[in-house]
Order: C-alpha cells, then structure tokens, then sequence
C-alpha cells in the first residue's frame, strides 16, 4: 500500500513537471493570444482544404478502381457498372 502512495506521488510529480515544460514551450512560442487564434485559424482552414482534396482523390480512385472491375463476367461487372453510375449520377447534381 506504501509503495502504491509512493508510485503514485512519483507519477503525479513526473505528469506536473510535463505539463510545465509544455506550458512553458507554448508560451515561450506564442508570446500572445491573438497569434495562437490567427495560427489556429489557418491550421483549421488548412485541414479542411486537405479533407475535401484527400476525400475526393480517395473517390476518385475508387471510381477508376469499380471501372477496372466491370468487365469482369458472372453479373458482377454489371453490378459494378450500376455502382458507377450511381455515383457518377450523384456526382453531377
């Protein structure tokens, strides 16, 4: 029981003085609020740019991939094909 108080008192203090480095490394980096808004700002906007670029590349190669496929016989390049155009359906409106 002694030595659970001791690790844990250990383990608090080693969490407290990370937490202080990092505080002092934020506040060292951005000396006021209206930087780390600004900074935030066109962190937010660049990760959306990246999502909407990223998820159409991924559809994209996922439409060429279900293209590939629809010469496959036995009805599944059909059933393909019928994939393909939905979504390039979809994609026109």
């Amino acid at each position: 029981m002694i030595k659970k108080a001791i690790h844990k008192v250990k383990t608090d203090n080693e969490n407290g003085a990370r937490k202080a480095i990092l505080e002092d490394l934020f506040y060292d980096f951005h000396k006021s609020r209206r930087q780390v808004y600004l900074m935030n700002f066109f962190r937010g906007i660049s990760f959306g740019v990246g999502s909407i670029l990223g998820g159409t590349i991924v559809v994209a190669v996922l439409i060429w991939i279900l293209n590939l496929l629809v010469d496959i016989p036995g009805g599944i390049g059909e059933f393909v094909q019928y994939i393909v155009n939905t979504v390039q359906q979809h994609a026109t409106k």
